[in-house]
């Protein structure tokens, strides 16, 4: 009995696992010493990475209906079949749920995503992500791994909401001609629905899950955590209703930083376009750059 709506995320072996060691070998002596060290050292495991513990909730869900998965993790890897053995010595170990992968031998996995149905592309790689992004894929490069959860039976996600969420329409106005053009078009343009940006289709698999829960049970709690102060909030609440798509929180700072606030919220990650917000997140969170948009061109 399989699932039709499950969620689907890909993530790759260094942002599953602790590959530093190894990587470090690959950069400095190539790859046929990297080959041989993850083949002599195959039975040693592997540490958690940093995005091992978001891995581990999400796969949690599924305790609810195991025979029925609501998520299901993929596997993205650069490595060989060969070196990858050590990557699933390590799955079986650490009791991961995780029988799906694709090993590309030092090629960009992205487009196997499709293949897989993936939802989201988690990675520590930034040009694979941008590459993913490029294709149309949410895909994330993880920056950090926070501290322990609040929240150890919920899994708690935000988003940042322009060029995430929403396309960066809106975001480019800003930065082309500053916060009062900005704000003068998001109240003109309020009752017309924003684009959707890379996180959308990510989001609305997110919410099918709540909504097979229902809304006091739901093992998945989302927060849109936005720079956007009043006026411009309409818009994006607008939006959402268009989308019929429920955000169980909405912050809207008005550029104050995010840190506070997704620690106050428990997130267990957060997607930013704006590697400064994440790196700033970090110190209290997981963070996760979507280098996609008008502030990383």
């Amino acid at each position: 009995m399989t699932n039709p709506q499950k969620l689907v995320v890909a993530v790759s072996s260094r942002a599953l696992f602790d590959l530093d060691e190894s990587h470090q070998i690959f950069e400095i002596e190539g790859k046929e010493a990297f080959c041989e060290y993850q083949v002599d050292h195959e039975d040693e495991v592997l540490a958690p990475g940093l995005g091992f513990s978001l891995v581990e909730k999400l796969l949690a869900i599924n305790k609810e209906l195991p025979d029925a998965p609501f998520v299901e993790i993929i596997l993205l890897s650069q490595n060989s079949a060969d070196t990858g053995l050590r990557i699933f010595n390590s799955i079986a170990h650490h009791d991961l749920n995780i029988t799906r992968a694709a090993f590309t031998s030092g090629k960009s996995p992205y487009g196997y995503i499709p293949a897989f149905g993936a939802h989201l592309f988690l990675s520590a790689n930034a040009d694979d992500v941008i590459k993913a992004l490029d294709a149309g894929y949410a895909a994330a490069t993880i920056l950090s791994s926070g501290t322990p959860n609040q929240y150890p039976e919920q899994l708690r996600i935000a988003f940042d909401g322009d060029a995430v969420l929403f396309s960066d329409e809106s975001e480019r106005i800003f930065k082309q001609e500053g916060l009062d053009a900005f704000t003068a078009n998001e109240k003109n343009a309020a009752k017309i629905p924003l684009t959707g940006g890379p996180f959308k289709d990510f989001l609305k698999a997110l919410h099918r899950i709540q909504k097979d829960f229902g809304e006091d049970a739901s093992p998945i709690r989302t927060a849109l955590v936005t720079a956007r102060a009043a006026p411009a909030h309409e818009r994006v609440v607008r939006t959402l209703r268009d989308w019929d798509i429920r955000i169980d929180e909405a912050l809207f700072l008005g550029g104050m930083a995010k840190g506070e606030f997704l620690n106050a919220f428990g997130a267990d990650i957060f997607f930013d376009d704006q590697k400064g917000h994440c790196e700033s997140a970090s110190q209290h969170v997981t963070a996760a750059h979507v280098p996609h948009g008008i502030a990383n061109e």
